[in-house]
């Protein structure tokens, strides 16, 4: 799928691409789902691009959010990456404000600053465990500071860092979830920090 990743701490246990059987509105849904019998860790559906454009601005990432059978827990995230390898400098995974179980359609965001030494911009939906979880009516825009942040001051475990980012994108692409490759889905999972 154009622009869009699989990773985590276990993207081998994960599977992602796009549902046309579960669309939102008529439009188009990404997913990410457990495979196997054991599901450790985490995986993302992963979009990664340069902050260049995004420098000193308050970005909100939004999507609206389905899930089914979600053991531990799904949600947005973005971090904003730093310089320094392995510093984030904004981080928000809705930890704090987990989807559980099965769920209908709901509207979730993320909002962060992004300040002036930022190198990278990462978003997607996370999940931990088993079940599926699946976004559409993706956006990525710049909010006024009524809007307020949604983690301030937020740290990002040293397992979702990723590094160095060959070929990074200017932009964030394919938010509808239009462009598919031909087999329709991820074949394998890209572990952060191996590319």
């Amino acid at each position: 799928m154009e622009s869009w990743f699989l990773s985590g701490s276990h993207a081998q246990n994960y599977e992602a691409g796009i549902d046309p059987t579960t669309p939102y509105q008529g439009k188009s849904s990404g997913y990410i789902k457990s495979i196997g019998e054991e599901c450790k860790g985490f995986g993302t559906l992963t979009q990664m691009f340069k902050a260049d454009d995004y420098r000193n601005k308050r970005m909100r990432f939004a999507a609206v959010v389905k899930s089914e059978r979600v053991a531990i827990w799904t949600g947005l995230w973005m971090r904003i990456d730093g310089p320094e390898d392995g510093k984030a400098l904004g981080f928000d995974n809705m930890l704090n404000r987990p989807i559980q179980g099965t769920t209908d359609w709901q509207k979730c965001e993320v909002v962060l600053d992004v300040p002036q030494e930022s190198v990278y911009v990462a978003f997607g939906i996370l999940l931990a465990g088993p079940g599926q979880a699946w976004l559409s009516d993706v956006s990525f825009e710049e909010v006024g500071t009524a809007v307020p942040v949604t983690a301030p001051g937020g740290e990002s475990p040293t397992d979702v860092r990723v590094a160095s980012f060959q070929g990074c994108p200017d932009h964030p692409g394919n938010l509808d979830f239009a462009r598919v490759p031909e087999h329709g889905m991820f074949q394998r999972g890209i572990p952060l920090g191996s590319h």
